[in-house]
Protein backbone atom coordinates (compact mmCIF):
# COMPACT_ATOMS: atom_id res chain seq x y z
CA UNK A 1 0.00 0.00 0.00
CA UNK A 2 1.63 3.55 -1.36
CA UNK A 3 2.37 5.52 1.38
CA UNK A 4 0.20 4.58 3.91
CA UNK A 5 0.55 7.58 6.13
CA UNK A 6 -0.34 9.98 3.77
CA UNK A 7 -3.55 8.30 2.93
CA UNK A 8 -5.04 7.42 6.49
CA UNK A 9 -3.65 10.97 7.49
CA UNK A 10 -4.79 12.71 4.20
CA UNK A 11 -8.02 10.87 4.25
CA UNK A 12 -9.05 9.59 7.70
CA UNK A 13 -7.62 12.18 9.98
CA UNK A 14 -7.95 15.53 8.09
CA UNK A 15 -10.51 14.44 5.76
CA UNK A 16 -8.77 16.59 2.74
CA UNK A 17 -8.44 13.26 1.04
CA UNK A 18 -10.77 10.60 -0.11
CA UNK A 19 -13.33 9.60 2.22
CA UNK A 20 -12.76 13.00 3.94
CA UNK A 21 -13.65 11.16 7.59
CA UNK A 22 -12.28 13.46 10.81
CA UNK A 23 -10.34 12.49 13.58
CA UNK A 24 -8.79 9.66 16.15
CA UNK A 25 -11.95 8.06 15.45
CA UNK A 26 -11.46 7.36 12.57
CA UNK A 27 -7.42 7.34 12.37
CA UNK A 28 -6.56 5.24 14.77
CA UNK A 29 -8.88 1.85 13.82
CA UNK A 30 -7.52 2.82 9.54
CA UNK A 31 -3.92 3.28 11.12
CA UNK A 32 -4.24 -0.16 12.13
CA UNK A 33 -6.35 -1.90 9.52
CA UNK A 34 -4.08 -0.75 7.27
CA UNK A 35 -0.78 -2.11 8.70
CA UNK A 36 -2.84 -5.85 9.39
CA UNK A 37 -3.53 -5.43 5.49
CA UNK A 38 0.01 -4.48 4.43
CA UNK A 39 1.66 -7.69 6.21
CA UNK A 40 -1.52 -9.60 5.48
CA UNK A 41 -1.33 -8.81 1.52
CA UNK A 42 2.40 -9.77 1.18
CA UNK A 43 1.82 -13.43 2.95
CA UNK A 44 -0.58 -13.54 0.61
CA UNK A 45 1.89 -12.59 -2.51
CA UNK A 46 4.66 -14.66 -0.76
CA UNK A 47 2.23 -18.12 -0.53
CA UNK A 48 1.55 -17.43 -4.45
CA UNK A 49 4.73 -16.05 -5.67
CA UNK A 50 7.63 -17.65 -3.29
CA UNK A 51 10.32 -16.14 -5.14
CA UNK A 52 8.82 -12.79 -5.40
CA UNK A 53 10.65 -9.60 -4.74
CA UNK A 54 7.84 -8.07 -2.36
CA UNK A 55 8.41 -4.57 -0.75
CA UNK A 56 6.34 -1.97 0.08
CA UNK A 57 6.58 2.13 0.23
CA UNK A 58 6.89 4.72 2.72
CA UNK A 59 6.72 8.14 2.96
CA UNK A 60 9.02 10.01 5.08
CA UNK A 61 10.11 13.57 5.55
CA UNK A 62 13.59 14.72 7.58
CA UNK A 63 12.29 15.87 11.03
CA UNK A 64 14.21 18.96 12.72
CA UNK A 65 13.15 20.43 15.31
CA UNK A 66 12.75 24.53 15.54
CA UNK A 67 14.65 25.35 18.01
CA UNK A 68 17.01 22.90 20.75
CA UNK A 69 14.35 23.75 23.36
CA UNK A 70 13.56 20.63 24.97
CA UNK A 71 9.70 20.99 24.03
CA UNK A 72 10.90 21.78 20.78
CA UNK A 73 12.95 18.35 20.84
CA UNK A 74 10.34 16.12 22.02
CA UNK A 75 7.89 17.62 19.67
CA UNK A 76 10.05 16.51 16.54
CA UNK A 77 10.55 12.90 18.65
CA UNK A 78 6.72 12.74 18.56
CA UNK A 79 6.09 14.21 14.64
CA UNK A 80 8.76 11.69 13.55
CA UNK A 81 6.94 8.67 15.19
CA UNK A 82 3.91 9.87 13.67
CA UNK A 83 5.32 10.62 10.16
CA UNK A 84 8.09 8.10 9.41
CA UNK A 85 7.70 5.01 12.47
CA UNK A 86 4.22 4.58 12.42
CA UNK A 87 3.98 2.37 9.87
CA UNK A 88 7.30 0.67 8.99
CA UNK A 89 8.14 -0.55 13.03
CA UNK A 90 5.13 -2.38 13.49
CA UNK A 91 5.92 -4.46 10.08
CA UNK A 92 9.53 -4.35 11.20
CA UNK A 93 8.24 -6.21 14.56
CA UNK A 94 9.05 -3.49 16.49
CA UNK A 95 5.34 -2.09 17.17
CA UNK A 96 3.81 1.09 17.05
CA UNK A 97 6.24 3.73 18.31
CA UNK A 98 3.89 4.16 21.67
CA UNK A 99 6.31 5.27 23.98
CA UNK A 100 7.79 8.39 21.89
CA UNK A 101 3.78 9.06 20.89
CA UNK A 102 1.97 8.08 23.91
CA UNK A 103 -1.23 8.76 21.84
CA UNK A 104 -1.34 5.51 20.15
CA UNK A 105 -1.79 3.62 23.71
CA UNK A 106 -5.70 4.11 21.72
CA UNK A 107 -5.04 1.94 19.26
CA UNK A 108 -4.96 -1.35 21.60
CA UNK A 109 -8.92 -1.11 21.86
CA UNK A 110 -8.73 -2.31 18.03
CA UNK A 111 -6.27 -5.21 18.72
CA UNK A 112 -7.37 -8.36 18.15
CA UNK A 113 -5.98 -11.73 19.39
CA UNK A 114 -2.89 -12.38 17.15
CA UNK A 115 -2.80 -9.20 15.58
CA UNK A 116 1.08 -8.37 17.25
CA UNK A 117 2.10 -11.44 15.08
CA UNK A 118 0.23 -10.39 12.00
CA UNK A 119 1.36 -7.12 12.41
CA UNK A 120 4.82 -8.24 11.00
CA UNK A 121 6.03 -8.96 7.67
CA UNK A 122 10.04 -9.63 6.70
CA UNK A 123 9.58 -7.90 3.60
CA UNK A 124 12.09 -8.06 0.61
CA UNK A 125 12.93 -4.58 0.15
CA UNK A 126 11.51 -1.05 1.58
CA UNK A 127 10.51 2.11 -0.97
CA UNK A 128 11.62 5.22 0.45
CA UNK A 129 9.49 8.45 -0.62
CA UNK A 130 10.85 11.29 0.10
CA UNK A 131 10.74 15.28 -0.92
CA UNK A 132 11.23 17.30 1.88
CA UNK A 133 12.04 18.58 5.36
CA UNK A 134 9.92 19.64 8.01
CA UNK A 135 10.51 21.92 10.89
CA UNK A 136 8.44 21.28 14.23
CA UNK A 137 8.13 23.00 17.25
CA UNK A 138 5.70 22.86 20.40
CA UNK A 139 2.40 23.39 20.49
CA UNK A 140 -0.20 23.55 23.87
CA UNK A 141 -3.31 23.66 21.41
CA UNK A 142 -2.56 20.96 18.78
CA UNK A 143 -4.23 18.25 20.52
CA UNK A 144 -2.49 14.53 20.49
CA UNK A 145 0.79 15.31 19.61
CA UNK A 146 1.49 19.15 20.82
CA UNK A 147 3.29 19.78 18.03
CA UNK A 148 2.97 21.45 15.18
CA UNK A 149 4.64 22.08 11.38
CA UNK A 150 6.37 25.71 10.80
CA UNK A 151 5.33 25.97 7.22
CA UNK A 152 7.94 26.28 4.83
CA UNK A 153 6.81 29.49 3.13
CA UNK A 154 6.97 31.09 6.14
CA UNK A 155 10.68 30.33 6.66
CA UNK A 156 12.45 31.93 3.80
CA UNK A 157 13.13 28.67 1.90
CA UNK A 158 13.47 27.76 -2.10
CA UNK A 159 10.10 26.39 -2.36
CA UNK A 160 8.06 24.05 -5.27
CA UNK A 161 4.70 24.39 -6.38
CA UNK A 162 3.41 22.47 -4.00
CA UNK A 163 4.92 24.67 -1.48
CA UNK A 164 7.64 22.28 0.09
CA UNK A 165 10.94 23.49 0.71
CA UNK A 166 13.49 22.33 -1.56
CA UNK A 167 16.41 20.36 0.91
CA UNK A 168 18.55 18.02 -0.90
CA UNK A 169 20.10 16.32 2.57
CA UNK A 170 16.94 15.47 3.36
CA UNK A 171 17.02 12.47 1.52
CA UNK A 172 20.55 11.74 2.68
CA UNK A 173 19.45 11.99 5.90
CA UNK A 174 15.84 9.45 5.65
CA UNK A 175 18.28 6.68 3.78
CA UNK A 176 20.68 6.97 6.92
CA UNK A 177 17.51 6.74 9.28
CA UNK A 178 16.16 3.58 8.01
CA UNK A 179 19.54 1.91 7.50
CA UNK A 180 19.53 1.77 11.40
CA UNK A 181 17.11 -0.87 11.27
CA UNK A 182 19.17 -4.11 10.99
CA UNK A 183 15.70 -5.57 10.01
CA UNK A 184 15.52 -3.17 6.43
CA UNK A 185 17.11 -6.13 3.72
CA UNK A 186 17.22 -3.43 0.53
CA UNK A 187 16.30 -0.11 0.55
CA UNK A 188 14.98 1.72 -2.99
CA UNK A 189 14.16 5.34 -3.30
CA UNK A 190 10.89 4.62 -5.11
CA UNK A 191 9.44 8.39 -5.29
CA UNK A 192 11.61 11.58 -5.60
CA UNK A 193 10.70 14.70 -7.33
CA UNK A 194 9.64 18.72 -7.52
CA UNK A 195 6.49 20.27 -8.86
CA UNK A 196 7.48 23.43 -10.60
CA UNK A 197 4.95 26.03 -13.04
CA UNK A 198 5.94 24.44 -16.06
CA UNK A 199 5.20 26.50 -19.11
CA UNK A 200 5.09 25.79 -22.95
CA UNK A 201 7.07 28.49 -25.01
CA UNK A 202 7.85 27.63 -28.86
CA UNK A 203 7.67 24.03 -28.48
CA UNK A 204 9.69 23.32 -25.80
CA UNK A 205 9.58 23.12 -21.68
CA UNK A 206 12.58 24.43 -19.97
CA UNK A 207 12.77 23.78 -16.20
CA UNK A 208 15.75 24.58 -15.24
CA UNK A 209 14.91 24.65 -11.18
CA UNK A 210 13.82 20.56 -11.19
CA UNK A 211 17.55 20.09 -13.28
CA UNK A 212 18.91 21.47 -9.93
CA UNK A 213 16.79 19.60 -7.62
CA UNK A 214 17.38 16.47 -9.33
CA UNK A 215 21.39 17.31 -9.50
CA UNK A 216 21.07 18.05 -5.62
CA UNK A 217 19.24 15.35 -4.83
CA UNK A 218 21.15 12.88 -6.70
CA UNK A 219 24.55 14.17 -4.96
CA UNK A 220 22.56 13.21 -1.70
CA UNK A 221 21.90 9.73 -2.78
CA UNK A 222 25.52 9.19 -3.83
CA UNK A 223 26.96 10.61 -0.45
CA UNK A 224 24.93 7.96 1.71
CA UNK A 225 25.88 5.19 -1.09
CA UNK A 226 29.36 6.64 -0.81
CA UNK A 227 29.18 6.28 3.50
CA UNK A 228 28.29 2.93 2.53
CA UNK A 229 24.39 2.66 3.40
CA UNK A 230 22.05 0.49 1.03
CA UNK A 231 20.47 2.23 -1.39
CA UNK A 232 19.41 0.06 -4.43
CA UNK A 233 18.06 2.09 -6.47
CA UNK A 234 15.99 5.82 -7.60
CA UNK A 235 13.13 6.59 -9.56
CA UNK A 236 11.67 10.03 -9.82
CA UNK A 237 8.30 11.53 -9.60
CA UNK A 238 7.55 10.97 -11.92
CA UNK A 239 7.46 10.18 -16.01
CA UNK A 240 4.79 12.21 -17.18
CA UNK A 241 2.84 15.63 -15.33
CA UNK A 242 -0.21 13.67 -13.61
CA UNK A 243 -3.75 13.74 -11.65
CA UNK A 244 -2.41 14.89 -8.18
CA UNK A 245 -4.76 13.50 -5.66
CA UNK A 246 -6.86 16.21 -4.32
CA UNK A 247 -4.78 19.02 -6.48
CA UNK A 248 -5.99 17.70 -9.34
CA UNK A 249 -4.25 18.38 -12.32
CA UNK A 250 -2.35 21.91 -11.25
CA UNK A 251 1.09 21.02 -9.70
CA UNK A 252 3.29 19.20 -12.92
CA UNK A 253 5.83 16.79 -11.20
CA UNK A 254 6.62 15.22 -15.16
CA UNK A 255 10.07 15.14 -16.89
CA UNK A 256 7.10 15.11 -19.53
CA UNK A 257 4.70 17.44 -20.00
CA UNK A 258 0.81 16.61 -20.87
CA UNK A 259 -1.02 19.34 -22.75
CA UNK A 260 -4.45 17.63 -20.60
CA UNK A 261 -6.44 18.83 -23.17
CA UNK A 262 -5.06 18.09 -25.98
CA UNK A 263 -2.62 15.35 -24.42
CA UNK A 264 0.36 16.08 -26.79
CA UNK A 265 3.57 15.22 -24.71
CA UNK A 266 6.50 17.31 -24.75
CA UNK A 267 9.64 16.38 -23.04
CA UNK A 268 10.80 18.81 -20.50
CA UNK A 269 14.85 19.92 -20.81
CA UNK A 270 15.29 17.98 -17.08
CA UNK A 271 13.86 14.91 -18.98
CA UNK A 272 16.82 15.35 -21.56
CA UNK A 273 18.68 16.10 -19.06
CA UNK A 274 18.08 13.23 -17.00
CA UNK A 275 18.27 10.57 -20.48
CA UNK A 276 21.83 12.19 -21.03
CA UNK A 277 22.62 11.28 -17.46
CA UNK A 278 21.36 7.84 -17.54
CA UNK A 279 22.74 7.33 -20.57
Amino acid sequence: MNEPSVFTGAGYFFGIHAPGKTGLKNFLPAVHHTTLSIAAGAKMLRSILPTAHIGNTFSCSYIEPYSDKPRDVNAAKRADALINRLFIEPILGLGYPVADLPVLKGLEKYFQLGDEDNLHFDFDFIGVQNYTREIVKYSFFTPYIQATLVKAEKRNVPLTTMRWEVYAPSIYYMLKKFNAYPQIKKIYLTESGAAFPDTVVNGKVDDPKRVEYLQEYLNQVLKAKNEGYKVDGYFIWTLTDNFEWAEGYHPRFGLIYVDFKTQQRIIKSSGQWYADFLG
